[in-house]
């Protein structure tokens, strides 16, 4: 190979310094053009960054809305990063913002196996780096009564699982997330069977509303908030939206999940937003927006019932909660 000396290269060969700078970017930014070309994107957008999730400073940059956006008033950052339910790190709503910074998110691999035909193990850059990125606003709701409106970032679940091609006897998805007692203080104790364990039917996976998130307000998950990868299930409480995921399995049968083996007569294998139905001893048919001084109603499907009552149809939600 002919390699030129300095004063071989005539200026207009020398690359300059601003491109030199942003070289990785344009490199993301064409791997994921490419990639996305190969495999389709279910939103018809490019991403606005590459397949490095997070980018390098943490920051997505100019993302397209989604078409299931709220006009809803958003939480303030400050609030959904520092009032959490993330037992992993103690039961108290400021525990999470302060031990999770511990936690160590890179590198981080993803477990993709059971009734599928392409299982696989996949770096977070790998399992959502090929599927366009969608700014997605959703009303997220937990079981207490409060509420946020947060401002996701992440691309739709339902596109990355279809990468693995589940079989005709995947009928679920069931999700295991990280176990770590050495960096997540709250997995000694006995609150929960460690790992954590969820589960969605698969079709409640495969929706569009239903996201794998990878940020919020732009930036890179927090700790605290699931980085670098959870679940986002908007029609459901919070406990339904895994975070820090290592596992997702294809199952035939319907998995365990953690707080239906804690609590059966509490809290249902759906779970989901159902003013109707009370979590013992708390009624759900009020919540209180996180800033605001009173309740308001609370939405059956979290407002979503449009897009999922379909689901399910013919199903008793007072039986199935």
């Amino acid at each position: 190979m002919l390699i030129k000396k300095p004063s071989d290269i005539p200026p207009s060969e020398i690359t300059d310094y601003e491109t030199f700078r942003r070289r990785r970017e344009l490199m993301r930014r064409g791997a994921v053009m490419l990639g996305a070309g190969l495999i389709g994107s279910t939103t018809g957008t490019l991403p606005a960054w590459g397949a490095s999730i997070p980018p390098d400073d943490g920051t997505f940059g100019d993302l397209p809305d989604s078409r299931f956006n709220t006009d809803e008033d958003l939480t303030s950052r400050k609030a959904i990063t520092g009032y959490n339910n993330y037992y992993e790190f103690g039961t108290s709503k400021s525990d999470p913002a302060r031990y999770a910074d511990q936690m160590p998110t890179s590198p981080w691999h993803v477990k993709v196996h059971g009734e599928c035909d392409k299982p696989a193990t996949v770096s977070v850059d790998d399992l959502v780096g090929n599927v366009a990125l969608e700014d997605r606003i959703y009303r997220h709701r937990c079981v207490e009564a409060w509420s946020m409106v947060i401002p996701w970032v992440g691309v739709p679940l339902g596109a990355v699982l279809k990468r693995f091609k589940p079989n005709s006897r995947a009928k679920y998805v069931a999700f295991t997330t990280l176990y770590d007692p050495q960096h997540m203080p709250g997995q000694h104790s006995t609150v929960l069977d460690w790992p954590y364990h969820e589960g969605l039917r698969i079709d409640e996976a495969m929706h569009p509303l239903t996201l794998l998130g990878v940020g919020l307000y732009g930036k890179a998950l927090p700790n605290q908030n699931g980085a670098p990868v959870r679940v986002v299930v908007p029609w459901k409480y919070g406990y339904k939206s895994p975070k820090s995921i290592v596992e997702i399995r294809f199952t035939e049968k319907q998995p365990v999940t953690a707080w239906h083996k804690a609590f059966p007569d509490r809290y249902g294998f759906y779970s989901n937003v159902n003013p109707d139905v009370d979590t013992v001893p708390w009624s759900q048919s009020y919540e209180r927006r996180i800033g605001d001084l009173f309740k308001r109603k609370t939405e059956m499907f979290n407002g979503y019932g449009d897009q999922v009552a379909h689901l399910y149809s013919g199903m008793d939600l007072s039986k199935h909660y």
